[in-house]
């Protein structure tokens, strides 16, 4: 009974440390285009070049994670117009239809985003 107890009380903290370090995890571009390939029913060659086009966008965030030197406020400052521009990149891969249903889910990210969930990764 006390190694279940025990065992309960480890999880819990270490549940709880994960929670007070944020909790969440950066998707890989890979799987931040294979969300998009389910979501919006992209063909394979749509999903190679927007894996690139996310592949890009990420070693230029962690050189802006660099520079910023945990600044939150410079580092925001930097990934915003750097966001805009990926997602204008990833959209002229797309038809009128994937656009729309692109547009829904970065407003849906937004969303949580203002209320504080996360946003669960789609666009970083």
């Amino acid at each position: 009974m006390k190694k279940i107890l025990l065992m309960c009380c480890f999880l819990i903290g270490i549940s709880a440390a994960s929670h007070a370090q944020g909790g969440r995890m950066r998707r890989s571009p890979e799987e931040m285009a294979k969300g998009l390939q389910t979501q919006l029913k992209l063909s394979d060659d749509q999903t190679t070049k927007i894996t690139a086009i996310y592949k890009d966008q990420a070693t230029k965030m962690d050189s802006v994670r660099t520079a910023a030197n945990g600044d939150r406020d410079a580092m925001r400052q930097a990934m915003m117009p750097m966001r805009k521009a990926t997602n204008e990149k990833v959209k002229a891969l797309l038809t009128p239809e994937q656009v729309t249903a692109f547009d829904k889910l970065q407003q849906e990210i937004a969303d949580r985003m203002r209320q504080g969930g996360g946003g669960g990764g789609s666009q970083n």
